[in-house]
């Protein structure tokens, strides 16, 4: 159960980043209203929180984090951006989701 609520923690997490750095590319690059930077700026504080509620090592849930955060922006790619993952997208996202399991999940002494 505790990787789950870690995995979900992280999926979680992944989405207010992403969210909060999609605002603003909106804002800048699309031509969209100014205030996008309210709801991206209150993401990023989330995304920020959401991490420290980890019980482990800053340092290990941030190298792991990274793993599941390529697999949701690929996510993103095919939902948002309306372009579908390749099989190399969907392989690199693998590979880096089975990082994240290895970082996270291995047996520890301490």
């Amino acid at each position: 159960m505790t990787e789950l609520k870690t995995l979900g923690l992280f999926l979680v997490t992944a989405v207010a980043e992403i969210v909060g750095c999609y605002l603003p590319y909106l804002w800048l690059r699309e031509g969209k209203t100014a205030w996008l930077l309210v709801p991206g700026a209150l993401s990023l504080a989330a995304f920020a929180w959401l991490l420290s509620l980890h019980p482990t090592a800053a340092g290990r849930v941030y190298a792991a984090y990274g793993g599941v955060y390529i697999f949701v922006a690929i996510l993103w790619l095919w939902a948002v951006d309306g372009i579908r993952p390749t099989v190399w997208d969907l392989v690199g996202s693998g590979v880096a989701l089975a990082g994240m399991a290895i970082i996270m999940f291995a047996p520890r002494d301490s």
